[in-house]
């Protein structure tokens, strides 16, 4: 079933002289991974905006076309109804809090929609647990590391289990550390649970292997849309829309480029190794 469709969809800001996308054509299937690259202000998180309704509904602009969430045009949603839909989770976590306590983040969303009592705490016992973040409970959400922060703010949309949970730069703000347990928490979230994800992200090289699709908008429009193992062929492609390929990536097409090697590019250092062997054994045989 497809989660979201986007058709002929097009938005151009009030004051702009281009639509920051234009002519969209896209559909994501139920219980996907989808990453969204590119360079800066071409167009990815107009794009998942469009996807939530925060465009529209909260900027002036001029809009084409269609998106539809589960079959529905996204602009008739009501708003209790999209917030279990679709969860989002912006760059800058504090961009979203509300409460004064962690534990009071976590079950803000979760009281609001008038959830009983033992679903409130079980939601709040998972959430935590996927996040690890119990130990923040009574802390300040304002007053914890910015890792900390984004995993309380990914913790808060997860409560709610929408369908669709997208992440816009969830690592954008934080240290490698961080930025390391924002992946993990996204491995646990794809693992155990059936949600629609779809993550605006620059770290290719730690995005690539969580995906089963790799989406690259370029100047406001889809430029390419592949599963990783076929995203990444033709390298200089990509190099010249502003992708740099994982290393282990680029360094197997260059082989495959020169004749060396036939297979699968790999999207990992792990399958890198892999691939060179294979080729190393096949020319020293």
């Amino acid at each position: 079933m497809k989660a979201i469709s986007c058709q002929e969809l097009s938005w151009k800001y009030s004051g702009r002289k281009r639509f920051a996308v234009e002519n969209v054509n896209l559909d994501i299937e139920e219980n996907t991974f989808v990453s969204i690259v590119g360079p800066n202000e071409h167009g990815k998180t107009t794009l998942v905006s469009c996807i939530k309704g925060l465009i529209p509904a909260n900027y002036h602009g001029i809009w084409y076309g269609k998106v539809e969430i589960f079959g529905e045009d996204n602009r008739n949603i009501t708003g209790q109804k999209m917030a279990s839909e679709v969860g989002y989770v912006f760059a800058d976590p504090e961009s979203q809090f509300t409460s004064m306590t962690v534990e009071e983040e976590l079950v803000f969303g979760l009281e609001n929609i008038g959830l009983p009592f033992q679903v409130v705490h079980d939601r709040l016992e998972w959430v935590s647990e996927i996040t690890l973040i119990k130990e923040l409970w009574d802390k300040s959400p304002y007053e914890i590391s910015g890792g900390q922060k984004q995993r309380v703010a990914i913790a808060s949309v997860l409560a709610m289990k929408p369908r669709i949970m997208i992440l816009d730069e969830p690592t954008s703000m934080l240290d490698p550390i961080g930025k390391d347990s924002i992946f993990d928490i996204m491995t646990n979230v794809k693992n155990e649970t059936k949600m629609t994800i779809i993550v605006v992200e620059h770290n290719i090289e730690q995005i690539a292997p969580l995906s089963d699709q790799i989406l690259l908008m370029y100047e406001g429009q889809i430029a390419k849309m592949a599963p990783p193992e076929e995203f990444f062929n033709n390298s200089d492609f990509l190099v010249d829309h502003g992708i740099l390929p994982p290393q282990a990536t680029a360094f197997v097409d260059r082989l495959k480029q020169d004749g060396f090697y036939d297979g699968v590019l790999p999207v990992d250092y792990e399958g890198g190794v892999k691939a060179t062997r294979q080729v190393l054994q096949r020319h020293t045989a």
